[in-house]
């Protein structure tokens, strides 16, 4: 699933080319990921994208009506697993599971591919963006280092399984979750109240270094990702733990390991990222030697 990486890097490849252009026309196929198809096909022929940005993995594309007035309404985009945003020339082949094609007024089209369609599409009215993005919790590369400490140590779950929270961090998903406590030499069964302050700190330079890392090399092509532009990305050359069960941890040599950590496969290296230690009950002394 695209995680924050692949979808800043769709945003961005987005800015260069929508903002400003007019939305002339909406062609739908299939729409069972999409809420209230009938919005969609009646809003936005007309309207003029203002702005694209990032909310966690969603996509906002700010919308401005004709008579000018900014933000009256916004799309909003998941990617879900295999979800492909793509600008391109009208002429260009048309990719099988291809479902939504915007007309653009310089002649372009903005299509989205999903092969299992899993991801979500819908109009966001001016109300309504509290309601839906609101819920979300705070960006990691927008938080500060007491922030992240601090929503970290006020929960006492496995440290994946707290990255993974959309309610604690928007964003974070399987891939860079483990790469970061690969990099921070924490184990993802470590519990989050119980990690120590240069712990914490560890891994919000890591949160940070290796989300920037995967944003300048477009993100991890390991399925059907791709950018804005088509392309793959390349931070998949980069991983250390993620996908690599078996292999030799590039610090240590030792296999890296598979478990299920918050019900996701959770790859770490074992000599690098030591187990907590199990709390031993103290048996009672049977009553017979007291």
């Amino acid at each position: 699933m695209p995680e924050l990486p692949e979808v800043e890097t769709v945003v961005r490849g987005l800015r260069r080319v929508l903002p400003g252009r007019r939305i002339l026309n909406v062609r739908l196929g299939k729409t069972d990921f999409i809420e209230d198809p009938a919005a969609l096909e009646m809003q936005l022929p007309g309207s003029r994208v203002s702005g694209v940005r990032r909310h966690g993995k969603f996509i906002v594309v700010d919308l401005e009506a004709e008579n000018g007035r900014a933000h009256e309404s916004a799309l909003l985009i998941h990617l879900g697993m295999t979800g492909q945003l793509v600008t391109c020339p009208p002429e260009t082949r048309v990719l099988p599971h291809t479902h939504v094609f915007f007309g653009l007024d310089d002649g372009r089209e903005l299509r989205y591919t999903d092969i299992r369609r899993f991801g979500q599409m819908r109009m966001l009215g001016n109300g309504e963006r509290e309601s839906v993005l609101g819920v979300l919790g705070l960006d990691p590369l927008e938080a500060s280092e007491e922030d992240f400490r601090a929503r970290i140590r006020a929960r006492n779950a496995h440290i994946k399984a707290l990255l993974l929270d959309q309610r604690v961090l928007r964003g974070m998903g399987n891939i860079y979750t483990d790469e970061s406590l690969w990099r921070a030499r924490i184990h993802p069964r470590r519990r989050g109240a119980r990690l120590t302050d240069e712990e914490l700190r560890k891994l919000y330079r890591a949160v940070q270094q290796i989300l920037n890392e995967a944003i300048r090399l477009g993100g991890s092509s390991i399925s059907d990702y791709v950018g804005a532009d088509g392309e793959p990305g390349e931070f998949q050359i980069r991983h250390r733990a993620y996908g690599r069960e078996g292999k030799k941890c590039s610090r240590c040599g030792k296999a890296i390991r598979r478990i299920i950590v918050a019900g996701r496969s959770s790859y770490f290296c074992p000599e690098c990222q030591r187990a907590p230690r199990k709390i031993q009950r103290r048996r009672k002394m049977p009553r017979r030697y007291i």
